[in-house]
């Protein structure tokens, strides 16, 4: 499959970019065009967010979910199992080869693509390949070549976010940015209902062979996408060289608005989500040290996260078009601070607690008033709740109904950051940065909770927002509509 470059009448020198019209900052991310009703919500740019988010998130649930199960029941010890975590390194280092994604297009015998298609298309069906030859190796026999498989996974599935981002960017008007990008989020996110529900019954029934070939054919929506839909129109000259293609993007975003509004910007997209990100990534573990069951775990925490993380998503998406992406990293982030104060709340919830008796008074209000209700049509509805299990689910919900609204806002805002000439660097760039917190957050939080005790945790993780709101007053000023 032969790789050209990509043809540019001009270079684009650094110093043009920052002279030009700033369609890409922050303080221009809403434009004031008005929406045509229901069209802001229902029209083809959210479908094509549809397909191509629930194609980026399978390889990355492939990975998390599928290879786990199929390797713990080949036989492979925890220790390896653990160690394969590490295979998904090109997801934080993505940025690294970037560039390339900019500066060439693929090209197919008879088929001239375009840059962003051609790349998701390329990488689309590499993914696709790589997952299916997974079951066709045996672990127990050939360990190596499993982990060098895998490898190959993540390093598609991360080139293929790379073009599916920068494609999105530049598919999207400034004031479907936020709705956009939380749609795709969203069928990210519903992906892992393939490789960590559907693939796994289906493993119980036919060989891993089969699982693995059925799991790499939901690729397919994702192909057919790009093979239909158009290719975006090109703002300004793409980089003409290699050298353009590393250094401008870099060069354009230090001296867009100079180099502390640069630092300003990563430093925020570093910190806006570090809080969040501290006190939910060892919240399996908080709940069994209070007393919760892994029953209790997985059936109320985990089925409340996923429908209140999607209607998040959803609603943050649908209320990013009216109030704009600033105000919405605004609420959103106060919101997300409150819910990590519930996890401190909940640390603190014992026999005795005040709190308690409230929930359990509204519990047994709750459960009379559906009796009644029930009694009219002559139906008998007798239950009862614990008030521990509805703490837990209304704690965890509105945390990760609280992470569907940032995330929508914060993804939005990186969207908005990128120049579209670049977008495949920076964007890339911009995500591999924002998720360094939750490598720090893995590798810390352990060693602070085992020094300080939940409840101080969970409070010093709201304070460690902070910092990231703060910087909102330079981001985006509340008085400036973005």
């Amino acid at each position: 499959m032969p790789i050209s470059p990509q043809e540019a009448p001009r270079e684009a020198p650094a110093q043009e970019a920052h002279d030009a019209p700033d369609t890409h900052n922050a303080h221009n991310v809403d434009a004031h065009e008005e929406h045509p009703g229901w069209r802001a919500y229902l029209n083809t740019h959210m479908l094509i967010c549809v397909f191509l988010g629930f194609t980026s998130g399978l390889p990355l649930f492939t990975l998390v979910y599928l290879v786990q199960a199929w390797l713990r029941s080949e036989g492979v010890n925890l220790k390896e199992i653990g160690l394969f975590a590490l295979i998904q390194f090109p997801y934080t280092w993505k940025f690294v080869w970037a560039p390339l994604m900019d500066r060439y297009v693929p090209r197919l015998p008879g088929w001239k693509p375009g840059r962003r298609r051609g790349w998701m298309l390329v990488t689309q069906i590499l993914v696709a390949g790589a997952i299916a030859a997974l079951g066709f190796v045996s672990p127990r026999e050939s360990i190596w070549t499993v982990a060098a498989l895998t490898a190959l996974v993540a390093f598609f599935g991360a080139s293929q976010d790379i073009s599916v981002d920068a494609y999105r960017r530049e598919l999207l008007k400034d004031t479907e940015q936020g709705l956009g990008n939380a749609v795709h989020v969203n069928a990210y996110k519903i992906a892992a209902l393939v490789p960590g529900s559907l693939a796994l019954i289906l493993s119980d029934h036919l060989p891993w062979s089969t699982v693995f070939v059925v799991t790499a054919a939901f690729m397919i929506p994702g192909m057919v996408m790009s093979l239909v839909v158009s290719e975006p129109e090109v703002h300004g000259a793409p980089p003409k060289n290699l050298r353009a293609a590393i250094v401008q993007p870099f060069a354009e975003f230090v001296n867009r608005d100079g180099l502390a509004a640069a630092l300003f910007v990563l430093a925020f997209i570093f910190l806006y989500k570090l809080g969040d990100t501290m006190a939910t990534t060892l919240s399996t573990s908080f709940f069994l040290d209070i007393g919760y069951s892994r029953t209790e775990i997985g059936v109320i925490a985990k089925m409340t996260a996923f429908g209140a993380s999607l209607a998040g998503g959803i609603l943050g998406g649908i209320a990013l078009v009216k109030i704009g992406i600033g105000r919405g990293l605004w609420i959103f982030g106060l919101l997300q601070m409150v819910s990590t104060l519930g996890f401190a709340w909940l640390a603190q919830l014992g026999p005795g607690s005040p709190s308690l008796a409230l929930i359990y008074d509204a519990v047994v209000t709750v459960s009379h008033g559906v009796s009644q209700i029930a009694a009219v049509f002559g139906a008998n509805a007798q239950f009862a709740l614990d008030p521990r299990a509805v703490a837990l689910a209304l704690v965890y919900g509105f945390e990760t109904f609280a992470t569907g609204l940032t995330l929508a806002a914060f993804t939005a805002y990186i969207a908005s950051t990128t120049d579209p000439r670049y977008t495949a660097t920076q964007f890339a760039l911009f995500t591999s940065l924002a998720s360094v917190p939750r490598t720090l957050a893995s590798a810390a939080s352990g060693y602070v909770v085992a020094k300080i005790g939940w409840f101080d945790y969970f409070v010093a993780c709201t304070l460690l927002a902070l910092p990231g709101m703060l910087l909102l007053i330079r981001i985006a000023p509340w008085r400036i509509r973005k």
